[in-house]
């Protein structure tokens, strides 16, 4: 397989499509290498418009979903991101290659450890990949930008609260089979404007909790 020649077809063939159109995120996508983030038997699939399985038994955002994400974050250089969920380290290291420091929260002891190792082989130094749970709210600090990598059936306030004034954060929001993208820009100290960016459908993020179905 010639590896260059799928990246080029990835980045023509599904990510232009879905109107990741910035030059800057295109040019970021050649230099981050998506198969340093899959075992050798995943290396080939690491191009294709799919979600690959991840040791854990979740699966890994889709290449075009994880760059429309950035590129709707409009990140700057001297920005700090939290990210919410590890998944390959994949996403972490699109988010570092733009921003100054990405703290990674992830439940999933398995998920931490493969993406300390994928970043720390692909030689990504401004990444800090922790076990918590990014929802609880057990977590605190104050960044730029959040993304919640998985879906969630409403972003929670202690999220909310941790941006900085002018911060961006993106979630995935609602249930099956309706969700979309929200990106929340605070805009003061209790006020966050919210707009629909686009639509998908993603597995729940990591310490997500359905709320019941039920109603009494």
């Amino acid at each position: 397989m010639n590896i260059e020649k799928a990246r080029f077809n990835m980045i023509e063939q599904q990510i232009r499509p879905w109107n990741v159109l910035d030059k800057d995120i295109l040019d970021m996508l050649i230099v981050v290498k998506r198969e340093n983030y899959f075992p050798q038997d995943q290396k080939t699939l690491a191009f294709f418009d799919t979600e690959l399985p991840l040791p854990d038994g979740s699966k890994a955002m889709s290449p075009k979903l994880e760059a429309r994400i950035v590129q709707e974050l409009g990140l700057k250089k001297q920005e700090s991101v939290l990210l919410i969920g590890a998944a390959s380290g994949y996403l972490a290291a699109l988010l570092s290659s733009m921003s100054s420091h990405v703290t990674v929260l992830e439940t999933s002891l398995v998920l931490k450890e493969l993406a300390e190792k994928n970043l720390a082989a692909d030689g990504v130094r401004n990444v800090s990949v922790l076990l918590a749970d990014g929802l609880s709210g057990q977590h605190t600090g104050s960044y730029d930008v959040i993304v919640v990598a998985g879906a969630v059936e409403a972003v929670p306030d202690t999220l909310k609260k941790q941006l900085n004034i002018g911060g961006r954060l993106l979630a995935i929001v609602g249930r099956l089979p309706v969700m979309h993208a929200e990106l929340i820009t605070r805009s003061a100290d209790a006020a966050y404007d919210t707009r629909s960016v686009f639509d998908t459908v993603v597995a729940a993020a990591p310490g997500a909790v359905p709320s019941s179905q039920f109603k009494f």
